[in-house]
């Protein structure tokens, strides 16, 4: 490694996503572009993203403008020579310079990686909550797309950062691609793997088309396989650093059986002798500070840390009494919660698939409603087709009338309320990379009970929330019970919880100290080109 003198400042920081919070978002990935980059704008460094213009976005209603600006990208399919044409859209917020790739690929998609219902209902095929079939070609489009914005604007990043496998294989192209290597020299770049699981390495079978329409030479596309498919996190690991956003999730890569879950990916690059390296991501505790409840649509301010938690039970009052009279926009209702404040308030937001853990919920939920055990249970989120319907099933029973309800959807609004609103948070999940849902829930007041794995053993069981080890119904009823039997036995532990969970977001996790971390790993970047 070169030593520290003869690596270059770092000022110029480019980010490609596919999401980015307040523009378009589906997971913990527009949470991390956004605050990573605003945290890297108070530190005095110029950043500037580059995300697509789907067909959800307005970008004029955002405050986008569209720049005089447009060009063809080569995106050749494996008997056909193609273009596809591509505008820019300018916007700077909190001191970040975005930039949405508008073209017809994009504008097509009524959603950031599936097929909605109205796609489903106009083309039957499309069938809702299935990947876009032309995954792989969206994220070719976007990486090159950037890459061509910054010739033609004259930047010379000194770091692209992708982020997740939608945009790996750009470093693969700076150190590659004919009409990008020598302009790129010394651009480094780095990859931020958000989830190796199954399904989201953004992989393709296909490598005829694969070469095509990358561009990239056919010895490293073969070069690359894993499982047979060419994969864009090897592709990146011999020409960026890499890293996962949790330093457990890493481990478990590395080291666990665990990497069975990725398709070896983490043990294929080990025997690369690339070390896979974790951050865990920050959180900005202003974006959910409940002291302010104005800018979070609460109806009363209350502060965990501090004890002050009378702002608390009104917001519960109000979120039960807003679900019985009112419907949200988007959102099916299934159920309905009684207003009885002594009794705890499961509570559960987030994607209802396999990985977060839903097929260990649904007979827990079973169970403990059927028991003699006082509690509520409010879950909001949307998946797999046969999770919804059994939660809303459930939901429906007249037997658990006024203890669950089941909503079926997203809206922002209607989350920041039921964060307030709970007593316990169920994080549940078979594999989780880091989990961004437990900090606000802990800054919420809303202890979270976690599954001990990936980053969420950043939730220190019986002091920050209640976790479990055994990936099972029985030993989630087990972690359940325990937070029943101590809010019924020991609200004064309860309310210290609280607190530490609180104090805890705030003191280690936000990301103006993540943040040096990264830049860390940026030094580490261009001292491979240097």
């Amino acid at each position: 490694m070169a030593n520290k003198s003869s690596v270059p400042s770092i000022n110029n920081i480019w980010l490609l996503t596919r999401e980015y919070d307040s523009v378009a978002g589906a997971g913990g990935v527009k949470d991390v572009s956004r605050q990573l980059a605003e945290a890297l704008v108070r530190l005095k460094k110029t950043v500037s993203v580059v995300l697509p213009c789907y067909g959800f976005i307005d970008p004029k209603g955002l405050g986008f403008t569209k720049l005089p600006l447009s060009f063809e990208v080569d995106m050749n399919y494996t008997a056909q020579d193609r273009r596809e044409e591509v505008t820019i859209w300018k916007n700077t917020l909190h001191g970040v310079t975005l930039y949405l790739v508008d073209a017809e690929r994009y504008r097509e998609k009524q959603a950031i990686y599936t097929y909605t219902a109205d796609d489903e209902a106009k083309f039957p095929y499309q069938v809702r909550g299935r990947g876009h079939f032309d995954y792989f070609a969206m994220n070719v489009l976007l990486q090159k797309a950037a890459l061509d914005l910054m010739i033609l604007l004259g930047q010379k990043p000194d770091i692209i950062h992708c982020q997740d496998g939608h945009t790996a294989i750009l470093p693969a192209m700076l150190r590659e691609g004919t009409g990008y290597r020598h302009y790129f020299s010394t651009t480094a770049a780095i990859v931020t793997i958000h989830n190796a699981g199954h399904g989201h390495h953004q992989e393709v079978q296909d490598l005829p088309f694969a070469r095509a329409i990358s561009g990239l030479p056919s010895g490293l596309i073969h070069g690359n396989l894993l499982n047979g498919a060419f994969d864009p996190f090897l592709a990146a690991s011999t020409f960026a650093v890499l890293n996962t956003v949790s330093e457990n999730y890493a481990r478990e890569l590395r080291e666990t059986v665990d990497d069975a879950l990725t398709g070896w990916l983490g043990h294929r690059l080990m025997t690369r002798g690339i070390r896979l390296e974790g951050i865990t991501n920050g959180f900005n505790p202003e974006n959910f500070d409940t002291t302010k409840p104005a800018q979070l649509g609460l109806p009363a301010a209350y502060n965990p840390a501090t004890g002050d938690l009378a702002g608390k039970k009104i917001c519960r009052q109000n979120l039960l009494k807003t679900l019985a009279r009112k419907s949200t926009k988007g959102i099916k209702r299934f159920g309905t919660l009684t207003d009885e404040p002594g009794k705890p308030l499961f509570t559960l937001i987030g994607r209802l698939t396999p990985q977060k853990g839903v097929d260990i919920l649904l007979p827990t939920v079973k169970t403990l409603l059927q028991s003699d055990n006082d509690f509520q249970v409010l879950i909001l989120g949307n998946g797999a087709k046969e999770f919804e319907r059994d939660l809303a099933g459930l939901a429906k029973k007249k037997v658990n009338a006024g203890k669950i309800c089941v909503l079926i959807g997203y809206d922002t609004l209607l989350a920041n309320k039921i964060y307030a609103a709970g007593d316990f948070f169920l994080i549940p999940s078979r594999y989780e990379p880091c989990g961004l849902t437990d900090y606000i829930a802990q800054l919420a007041g809303n202890l979270p009970v976690v599954h001990a794995v990936g980053g969420l053993v950043k939730v220190e069981d019986g002091v920050t929330g209640f976790a479990f080890k055994e990936y099972s119904s029985k030993a989630l009823m087990a972690a359940m019970d325990r937070a029943l039997k101590l809010y019924m036995k020991s609200p004064e532990q309860i309310l210290d919880m609280q607190a530490r969970a609180a104090k805890r977001v705030r003191e280690k996790y936000a990301w103006d100290k993540v943040v040096h971390r990264y830049l860390e790993l940026y030094a580490r970047a261009l001292a491979m080109i240097s």
